[in-house]
């Protein structure tokens, strides 16, 4: 049986990319199943092993399919979170100008998704959350203390925030975009006094309003806390 007609236009590895989808979507081919050997599969689209070889690459790349040294291809897991991966490089390429429309659809999704978490989270989830923001107050407390190793538990803290939505697709466009804004936060806690401290402050009230399971408290602390990545982000233009 042949994949769907291909596109009048389409190129060969164009079909193969949409041949493969069709068979994962038909769920013919589901996470973890080994892709048809070689021969048969570019017999079955109608293509050449060379636009074969080419379409699985770039599924490869996109975290849709996996190989394996000696035993085949296989479809990945599927998870959102390594779909969404290809999303982080793309956003992590444009220049400032994207900055701040870049840090806007982050305070869109994070600020629903925060609002979500405060209905779905566990106590276990509240206390990885305490853990971490105790262990930033413990490196505000050195003398010296290692911004980078600040933003990267800020950064933890909000991938933990994304994680209790309890919507994996959410939470791994979040994550996706985490590194594009986290750049804006690192500039703006070198050049502003006391900026860590604030952003400190805004994660214990976000805390706090999901520790009380209270949506509508939670999504204004985390806009609050999102504008001002926002507004010091325009400053960079």
């Amino acid at each position: 049986m042949r994949g769907p007609a291909p596109h009048p236009t389409a190129s060969q590895t164009d079909v193969v990319i949409e041949g493969i989808k069709a068979m994962i979507l038909s769920g013919e081919l589901g996470p973890g199943s080994r892709l048809p050997v070689e021969k048969d599969l570019a017999a079955r689209l109608g293509v050449s092993r060379g636009p074969l070889r080419e379409g699985v690459r770039a599924l490869v790349l996109l975290g849709v399919l996996g190989t394996r040294r000696g035993d085949g291809t296989y479809v990945t897991s599927l998870d959102p979170a390594r779909l969404f991966e290809p999303v982080g490089f793309l956003a992590d390429l444009p220049g400032r100008d994207d900055a701040v429309h870049l840090a806007r659809v982050r305070r869109v999704l994070e600020v629903e998704g925060v609002g979500r978490a405060a209905v779905e989270i566990d106590d276990a989830t509240l206390r990885e959350l305490r853990t971490l923001l105790d262990s930033v107050d413990a490196l505000l407390g050195e003398p010296d203390h290692d911004l980078t190793a600040v933003i990267d538990a800020d950064l933890r803290f909000h991938a933990v925030v994304h994680r209790a939505s309890g919507n994996p697709v959410l939470a791994g466009l979040l994550d996706s975009l985490a590194g594009s804004t986290a750049r804006a936060r690192l500039w703006r806690a070198i050049r502003e006094d006391g900026a860590v401290r604030v952003a400190q402050a805004e994660h214990r009230a976000i805390l706090a309003a999901l520790e009380a399971h209270d949506a509508d408290r939670a999504r204004v602390h985390m806009a609050a806390h999102l504008m001002g990545v926002e507004e010091y982000a325009a400053t960079l233009l």
